[in-house]
Protein backbone atom coordinates (compact mmCIF):
# COMPACT_ATOMS: atom_id res chain seq x y z
CA UNK A 1 0.00 0.00 0.00
CA UNK A 2 1.42 3.39 -1.04
CA UNK A 3 2.12 5.83 1.79
CA UNK A 4 -0.38 8.64 2.13
CA UNK A 5 0.79 12.15 1.30
CA UNK A 6 -0.53 15.03 3.41
CA UNK A 7 -2.41 17.56 1.23
CA UNK A 8 -0.66 20.86 0.59
CA UNK A 9 -2.10 23.85 2.45
CA UNK A 10 -3.12 26.79 0.28
CA UNK A 11 -1.92 30.35 0.80
CA UNK A 12 -5.00 31.48 2.73
CA UNK A 13 -4.66 28.59 5.18
CA UNK A 14 -0.95 29.26 5.58
CA UNK A 15 -1.41 32.99 6.23
CA UNK A 16 -3.92 32.07 8.95
CA UNK A 17 -1.00 30.69 11.01
CA UNK A 18 -0.27 33.59 13.46
CA UNK A 19 3.53 33.28 13.62
CA UNK A 20 3.93 32.94 9.85
CA UNK A 21 1.58 35.87 9.27
CA UNK A 22 3.81 38.03 11.46
CA UNK A 23 6.90 36.84 9.58
CA UNK A 24 5.22 37.56 6.23
CA UNK A 25 4.17 41.08 7.29
CA UNK A 26 7.69 41.75 8.59
CA UNK A 27 9.17 40.65 5.26
CA UNK A 28 6.62 42.66 3.27
CA UNK A 29 7.59 45.88 5.06
CA UNK A 30 11.37 45.33 5.13
CA UNK A 31 11.61 44.16 1.49
CA UNK A 32 9.58 47.20 0.41
CA UNK A 33 12.02 49.41 2.30
CA UNK A 34 14.96 47.64 0.65
CA UNK A 35 13.59 48.25 -2.85
CA UNK A 36 12.91 51.90 -2.06
CA UNK A 37 16.50 52.34 -0.88
CA UNK A 38 17.95 50.45 -3.87
CA UNK A 39 16.09 52.53 -6.46
CA UNK A 40 16.92 55.71 -4.57
CA UNK A 41 20.62 54.77 -4.61
CA UNK A 42 20.52 54.05 -8.34
CA UNK A 43 18.75 57.37 -8.93
CA UNK A 44 21.22 59.31 -6.78
CA UNK A 45 24.26 57.68 -8.39
CA UNK A 46 22.89 58.25 -11.90
CA UNK A 47 21.62 61.81 -11.66
CA UNK A 48 23.49 63.40 -8.72
CA UNK A 49 26.86 61.63 -8.69
CA UNK A 50 26.90 61.08 -12.48
CA UNK A 51 28.34 57.61 -11.89
CA UNK A 52 29.18 55.29 -14.78
CA UNK A 53 27.28 52.10 -15.60
CA UNK A 54 30.18 50.13 -14.12
CA UNK A 55 30.01 52.14 -10.88
CA UNK A 56 26.29 51.40 -10.58
CA UNK A 57 26.70 47.69 -11.34
CA UNK A 58 29.29 47.45 -8.53
CA UNK A 59 26.49 48.11 -6.02
CA UNK A 60 25.14 44.64 -6.82
CA UNK A 61 28.61 43.12 -6.73
CA UNK A 62 29.37 44.50 -3.25
CA UNK A 63 25.97 43.29 -2.03
CA UNK A 64 26.63 39.78 -3.35
CA UNK A 65 30.18 39.46 -1.96
CA UNK A 66 29.26 38.83 1.72
CA UNK A 67 26.57 36.35 0.67
CA UNK A 68 29.19 34.40 -1.26
CA UNK A 69 32.13 34.70 1.13
CA UNK A 70 30.64 35.09 4.62
CA UNK A 71 27.43 33.14 4.06
CA UNK A 72 28.73 29.59 4.62
CA UNK A 73 30.42 30.58 7.89
CA UNK A 74 27.34 32.53 9.00
CA UNK A 75 25.27 29.40 8.55
CA UNK A 76 27.45 27.52 11.03
CA UNK A 77 26.69 30.08 13.75
CA UNK A 78 23.00 30.33 12.80
CA UNK A 79 22.73 26.59 13.52
CA UNK A 80 24.15 27.26 17.00
CA UNK A 81 22.20 30.41 17.88
CA UNK A 82 18.55 31.13 18.59
CA UNK A 83 17.15 31.90 15.10
CA UNK A 84 14.54 34.42 16.25
CA UNK A 85 17.09 36.44 18.22
CA UNK A 86 19.47 36.25 15.25
CA UNK A 87 16.82 37.69 12.93
CA UNK A 88 15.89 40.48 15.35
CA UNK A 89 19.55 41.42 15.93
CA UNK A 90 20.18 41.41 12.18
CA UNK A 91 17.17 43.65 11.50
CA UNK A 92 18.08 46.19 14.18
CA UNK A 93 21.72 46.25 13.01
CA UNK A 94 20.61 46.84 9.43
CA UNK A 95 18.30 49.62 10.62
CA UNK A 96 21.36 51.49 11.92
CA UNK A 97 23.50 50.70 8.87
CA UNK A 98 20.83 51.86 6.42
CA UNK A 99 21.16 55.37 7.87
CA UNK A 100 24.71 55.36 6.52
CA UNK A 101 23.23 55.91 3.04
CA UNK A 102 22.03 59.35 4.19
CA UNK A 103 25.63 60.54 4.56
CA UNK A 104 27.08 58.54 1.64
CA UNK A 105 28.03 61.04 -1.06
CA UNK A 106 30.50 59.08 -3.21
CA UNK A 107 30.23 55.55 -4.70
CA UNK A 108 32.75 53.87 -2.40
CA UNK A 109 30.73 54.94 0.65
CA UNK A 110 27.61 53.37 -0.86
CA UNK A 111 29.56 50.17 -1.59
CA UNK A 112 30.69 50.02 2.04
CA UNK A 113 27.14 50.41 3.35
CA UNK A 114 25.77 47.74 1.00
CA UNK A 115 28.59 45.37 1.94
CA UNK A 116 27.80 45.85 5.64
CA UNK A 117 24.04 45.44 5.07
CA UNK A 118 24.64 42.23 3.13
CA UNK A 119 26.89 40.90 5.88
CA UNK A 120 24.00 41.02 8.37
CA UNK A 121 21.63 39.67 5.71
CA UNK A 122 23.96 36.66 5.48
CA UNK A 123 22.82 35.81 9.02
CA UNK A 124 19.17 36.80 8.59
CA UNK A 125 18.36 34.67 5.53
CA UNK A 126 19.58 31.28 6.85
CA UNK A 127 17.92 32.07 10.20
CA UNK A 128 14.66 32.56 8.31
CA UNK A 129 15.19 29.21 6.60
CA UNK A 130 15.70 27.62 10.04
CA UNK A 131 12.63 29.21 11.58
CA UNK A 132 10.19 28.62 8.72
CA UNK A 133 9.66 24.86 9.36
CA UNK A 134 9.26 25.64 13.07
CA UNK A 135 6.29 27.97 12.56
CA UNK A 136 4.48 26.18 9.69
CA UNK A 137 3.80 22.46 9.12
CA UNK A 138 5.64 20.67 6.34
CA UNK A 139 2.58 20.66 4.07
CA UNK A 140 2.45 24.49 4.29
CA UNK A 141 6.07 25.15 3.31
CA UNK A 142 5.28 25.41 -0.41
CA UNK A 143 2.53 27.99 0.15
CA UNK A 144 4.65 29.87 2.73
CA UNK A 145 7.57 30.26 0.33
CA UNK A 146 5.17 31.15 -2.49
CA UNK A 147 3.67 33.92 -0.33
CA UNK A 148 7.13 35.38 0.38
CA UNK A 149 8.17 35.08 -3.28
CA UNK A 150 4.97 36.70 -4.59
CA UNK A 151 5.36 39.55 -2.12
CA UNK A 152 8.90 40.23 -3.35
CA UNK A 153 7.81 40.26 -6.99
CA UNK A 154 4.80 42.52 -6.43
CA UNK A 155 6.94 44.97 -4.49
CA UNK A 156 9.64 44.85 -7.16
CA UNK A 157 7.04 45.88 -9.75
CA UNK A 158 5.51 48.64 -7.62
CA UNK A 159 8.60 50.06 -5.90
CA UNK A 160 10.27 51.94 -8.82
CA UNK A 161 7.25 54.21 -9.29
CA UNK A 162 6.92 54.92 -5.55
CA UNK A 163 10.66 55.41 -5.10
CA UNK A 164 10.80 57.77 -8.07
CA UNK A 165 7.99 59.87 -6.64
CA UNK A 166 9.60 59.99 -3.18
CA UNK A 167 13.03 60.91 -4.57
CA UNK A 168 11.49 63.68 -6.69
CA UNK A 169 9.37 65.02 -3.83
CA UNK A 170 11.56 64.62 -0.74
CA UNK A 171 14.96 63.46 -2.01
CA UNK A 172 16.77 60.09 -1.75
CA UNK A 173 17.22 60.43 2.03
CA UNK A 174 13.47 59.91 2.51
CA UNK A 175 13.80 56.39 1.08
CA UNK A 176 16.81 55.66 3.28
CA UNK A 177 14.94 56.70 6.43
CA UNK A 178 11.97 54.54 5.39
CA UNK A 179 14.29 51.60 4.80
CA UNK A 180 15.78 52.02 8.27
CA UNK A 181 12.33 52.23 9.80
CA UNK A 182 11.22 49.11 7.90
CA UNK A 183 14.01 47.11 9.54
CA UNK A 184 12.94 48.33 12.98
CA UNK A 185 9.34 47.33 12.24
CA UNK A 186 10.46 43.91 10.96
CA UNK A 187 12.61 43.27 14.02
CA UNK A 188 9.82 44.21 16.43
CA UNK A 189 7.29 42.08 14.55
CA UNK A 190 9.58 39.04 14.54
CA UNK A 191 10.26 39.55 18.26
CA UNK A 192 6.56 38.95 18.95
CA UNK A 193 6.49 35.61 17.10
CA UNK A 194 5.90 32.43 19.08
CA UNK A 195 8.53 29.95 17.88
CA UNK A 196 8.71 26.39 19.27
CA UNK A 197 12.05 25.53 20.86
CA UNK A 198 14.39 23.26 18.92
CA UNK A 199 17.09 20.94 20.29
CA UNK A 200 20.31 22.71 21.27
CA UNK A 201 23.39 22.28 19.11
CA UNK A 202 25.43 19.34 20.28
CA UNK A 203 28.78 21.12 20.21
CA UNK A 204 29.25 24.85 20.70
CA UNK A 205 33.03 24.87 20.93
CA UNK A 206 34.72 27.35 18.62
CA UNK A 207 37.24 24.74 17.43
CA UNK A 208 34.40 22.69 15.91
CA UNK A 209 33.28 25.54 13.61
CA UNK A 210 35.48 24.32 10.76
CA UNK A 211 34.24 20.76 11.20
CA UNK A 212 30.64 22.02 11.08
CA UNK A 213 31.39 23.99 7.92
CA UNK A 214 32.77 20.91 6.18
CA UNK A 215 29.94 18.70 7.41
CA UNK A 216 27.40 21.06 5.85
CA UNK A 217 29.25 20.98 2.52
CA UNK A 218 29.53 17.19 2.72
CA UNK A 219 25.80 16.88 3.34
CA UNK A 220 25.02 18.95 0.24
CA UNK A 221 27.41 17.01 -1.99
CA UNK A 222 26.28 13.55 -0.87
CA UNK A 223 22.51 14.03 -0.63
CA UNK A 224 20.99 12.77 -3.93
CA UNK A 225 18.20 15.34 -3.99
CA UNK A 226 19.72 18.36 -2.22
CA UNK A 227 22.81 18.36 -4.44
CA UNK A 228 20.57 18.45 -7.52
CA UNK A 229 18.24 21.09 -6.05
CA UNK A 230 21.05 23.46 -5.09
CA UNK A 231 22.88 22.97 -8.40
CA UNK A 232 19.60 23.61 -10.24
CA UNK A 233 18.83 26.84 -8.43
CA UNK A 234 22.41 28.07 -8.96
CA UNK A 235 22.25 27.23 -12.68
CA UNK A 236 18.83 28.85 -12.94
CA UNK A 237 20.11 31.97 -11.21
CA UNK A 238 23.10 32.13 -13.55
CA UNK A 239 20.96 31.77 -16.67
CA UNK A 240 18.31 34.27 -15.54
CA UNK A 241 20.96 36.78 -14.39
CA UNK A 242 22.80 36.49 -17.72
CA UNK A 243 19.51 36.99 -19.54
CA UNK A 244 18.48 39.90 -17.33
CA UNK A 245 21.81 41.70 -17.68
CA UNK A 246 21.58 41.56 -21.50
CA UNK A 247 17.86 42.07 -22.09
CA UNK A 248 18.16 45.85 -22.55
CA UNK A 249 20.84 45.43 -25.26
CA UNK A 250 18.83 42.57 -26.80
CA UNK A 251 15.78 44.84 -27.09
CA UNK A 252 17.87 47.65 -28.59
CA UNK A 253 20.19 45.78 -30.97
CA UNK A 254 18.32 42.59 -31.89
CA UNK A 255 14.63 43.50 -31.61
CA UNK A 256 15.28 47.16 -32.57
CA UNK A 257 12.59 48.22 -30.11
CA UNK A 258 12.38 50.98 -27.50
CA UNK A 259 12.57 51.35 -23.74
CA UNK A 260 8.85 50.65 -23.35
CA UNK A 261 9.35 47.05 -24.46
CA UNK A 262 12.38 46.73 -22.19
CA UNK A 263 10.34 47.87 -19.20
CA UNK A 264 7.46 45.59 -20.14
CA UNK A 265 9.71 42.53 -20.40
CA UNK A 266 11.19 43.13 -16.95
CA UNK A 267 7.73 43.50 -15.47
CA UNK A 268 6.45 40.38 -17.23
CA UNK A 269 9.15 38.24 -15.62
CA UNK A 270 7.84 39.46 -12.27
CA UNK A 271 4.24 38.80 -13.32
CA UNK A 272 5.23 35.28 -14.40
CA UNK A 273 6.81 34.65 -11.00
CA UNK A 274 3.60 35.78 -9.30
CA UNK A 275 1.59 33.39 -11.50
CA UNK A 276 4.06 30.61 -10.70
CA UNK A 277 3.56 31.27 -7.00
CA UNK A 278 -0.19 30.76 -7.43
CA UNK A 279 0.09 27.42 -9.28
CA UNK A 280 3.04 25.86 -7.45
CA UNK A 281 1.08 24.41 -4.52
CA UNK A 282 -1.59 22.74 -6.72
CA UNK A 283 1.16 21.33 -8.96
CA UNK A 284 3.02 20.02 -5.92
CA UNK A 285 0.05 17.77 -5.09
CA UNK A 286 0.69 15.86 -8.34
CA UNK A 287 4.33 15.04 -7.51
CA UNK A 288 5.13 12.44 -4.89
CA UNK A 289 8.78 13.57 -5.07
CA UNK A 290 8.65 17.36 -5.29
CA UNK A 291 12.19 17.62 -6.62
CA UNK A 292 10.65 16.73 -10.00
CA UNK A 293 8.90 20.10 -9.84
CA UNK A 294 12.32 21.75 -9.53
CA UNK A 295 13.35 19.89 -12.66
CA UNK A 296 10.20 21.04 -14.44
CA UNK A 297 10.93 24.65 -13.47
CA UNK A 298 14.47 24.57 -14.78
CA UNK A 299 13.34 22.92 -18.03
CA UNK A 300 10.67 25.61 -18.52
CA UNK A 301 13.30 28.35 -18.00
CA UNK A 302 15.57 26.74 -20.59
CA UNK A 303 12.78 26.34 -23.14
CA UNK A 304 11.65 29.96 -22.96
CA UNK A 305 15.17 31.41 -23.05
CA UNK A 306 15.88 29.27 -26.14
CA UNK A 307 12.59 30.41 -27.70
CA UNK A 308 13.46 34.09 -27.20
CA UNK A 309 16.89 33.54 -28.80
CA UNK A 310 15.57 31.38 -31.65
CA UNK A 311 12.73 33.70 -32.75
CA UNK A 312 13.81 37.33 -32.12
CA UNK A 313 10.38 38.92 -32.15
CA UNK A 314 8.73 41.30 -29.66
CA UNK A 315 5.64 39.11 -29.23
CA UNK A 316 7.77 36.01 -28.66
CA UNK A 317 9.91 37.97 -26.18
CA UNK A 318 6.77 38.96 -24.24
CA UNK A 319 5.52 35.36 -24.11
CA UNK A 320 9.02 34.11 -23.32
CA UNK A 321 9.57 36.47 -20.38
CA UNK A 322 6.20 35.53 -18.90
CA UNK A 323 7.07 31.82 -19.23
CA UNK A 324 10.55 32.40 -17.85
CA UNK A 325 9.05 33.99 -14.74
CA UNK A 326 6.70 31.04 -14.23
CA UNK A 327 9.55 28.53 -14.56
CA UNK A 328 11.80 30.51 -12.22
CA UNK A 329 9.03 30.67 -9.62
CA UNK A 330 8.45 26.90 -9.72
CA UNK A 331 12.19 26.33 -9.39
CA UNK A 332 12.87 28.77 -6.54
CA UNK A 333 9.78 28.15 -4.40
CA UNK A 334 10.02 24.35 -4.60
CA UNK A 335 13.76 24.39 -3.94
CA UNK A 336 13.34 26.52 -0.83
CA UNK A 337 10.49 24.37 0.49
CA UNK A 338 12.54 21.21 -0.05
CA UNK A 339 15.57 22.59 1.75
CA UNK A 340 13.47 23.71 4.69
CA UNK A 341 11.45 20.50 4.87
CA UNK A 342 14.03 17.77 4.20
CA UNK A 343 17.26 19.09 5.69
CA UNK A 344 17.74 18.03 9.38
CA UNK A 345 16.96 20.90 11.76
CA UNK A 346 20.54 21.01 13.09
CA UNK A 347 21.91 21.67 9.58
CA UNK A 348 19.35 24.03 8.03
CA UNK A 349 21.46 27.12 8.62
CA UNK A 350 24.56 25.62 7.01
CA UNK A 351 22.74 24.16 4.03
CA UNK A 352 20.72 27.34 3.46
CA UNK A 353 23.75 29.62 3.69
CA UNK A 354 25.88 27.37 1.47
CA UNK A 355 23.17 27.37 -1.19
CA UNK A 356 22.88 31.17 -0.81
CA UNK A 357 26.64 31.43 -1.33
CA UNK A 358 26.51 29.32 -4.49
CA UNK A 359 23.59 31.34 -5.85
CA UNK A 360 25.42 34.62 -5.16
CA UNK A 361 28.55 33.35 -6.90
CA UNK A 362 26.51 32.25 -9.93
CA UNK A 363 24.75 35.61 -10.09
CA UNK A 364 28.04 37.51 -9.71
CA UNK A 365 29.70 35.52 -12.49
CA UNK A 366 26.75 36.18 -14.80
CA UNK A 367 26.81 39.91 -14.07
CA UNK A 368 30.57 40.16 -14.57
CA UNK A 369 31.04 38.05 -17.71
CA UNK A 370 27.75 38.00 -19.64
CA UNK A 371 28.49 41.34 -21.27
CA UNK A 372 31.99 40.30 -22.39
CA UNK A 373 30.69 37.01 -23.83
CA UNK A 374 27.91 38.86 -25.66
CA UNK A 375 30.41 41.35 -27.12
CA UNK A 376 32.62 38.53 -28.37
CA UNK A 377 30.07 35.95 -29.54
CA UNK A 378 26.74 37.76 -29.71
CA UNK A 379 23.75 38.02 -27.39
CA UNK A 380 21.86 35.11 -28.93
CA UNK A 381 24.90 32.90 -28.35
CA UNK A 382 24.80 33.71 -24.63
CA UNK A 383 21.06 33.04 -24.52
CA UNK A 384 21.45 29.69 -26.29
CA UNK A 385 24.37 28.83 -24.02
CA UNK A 386 22.26 29.61 -20.93
CA UNK A 387 19.41 27.47 -22.28
CA UNK A 388 21.80 24.61 -23.08
CA UNK A 389 23.16 24.71 -19.52
CA UNK A 390 19.63 24.47 -18.14
CA UNK A 391 18.78 21.57 -20.47
CA UNK A 392 21.88 19.68 -19.32
CA UNK A 393 21.02 20.25 -15.65
CA UNK A 394 17.46 19.10 -16.33
CA UNK A 395 18.60 15.89 -18.04
CA UNK A 396 21.11 15.16 -15.29
CA UNK A 397 18.41 15.82 -12.72
CA UNK A 398 15.97 13.45 -14.40
CA UNK A 399 18.57 10.69 -14.18
CA UNK A 400 19.56 11.58 -10.61
CA UNK A 401 15.98 11.66 -9.35
CA UNK A 402 15.32 8.13 -10.60
CA UNK A 403 17.43 6.89 -7.67
CA UNK A 404 15.69 6.37 -4.32
CA UNK A 405 16.02 9.18 -1.77
CA UNK A 406 18.66 8.19 0.78
CA UNK A 407 19.73 10.92 3.14
CA UNK A 408 23.39 10.83 4.22
CA UNK A 409 24.33 10.53 7.84
CA UNK A 410 24.55 13.84 9.67
CA UNK A 411 27.98 14.53 11.12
Amino acid sequence: MAPTVAPQLNMRQTLAIPSFRKLWIAQLVSVFGDFLALYAVISAMSFRMHASARDISLVSVFFLLPMALIGPLAGVFVDRWNPKRTMVASDLSRAVLALGLVVAHVPWQIYAVFFALSTFSSFFLPARAVIMPQVVPKEALMAANAAVQQTVQMLQIASPVIAGALVGWAGPASCYYLDSGSFVFSGLMIATMVVPARPAHANKQVRSVLADLFSGTRYILTHPVMSFVILSIAAGTFAISAFGSLIAVFVRDVLHANTYLFGALGSLIGVGMIVGGVVVAPFARRFRQQAHLVNAGILICGLFIALIAWIPNPVIAIVGCLGLGIGASLLIITAMALMQGQVPHEMRGRVSSSSMSLISIAQGIALLFAGDLASRFGITFVFFGSAALLFLISMAGAMRLRKPLEAPAVA
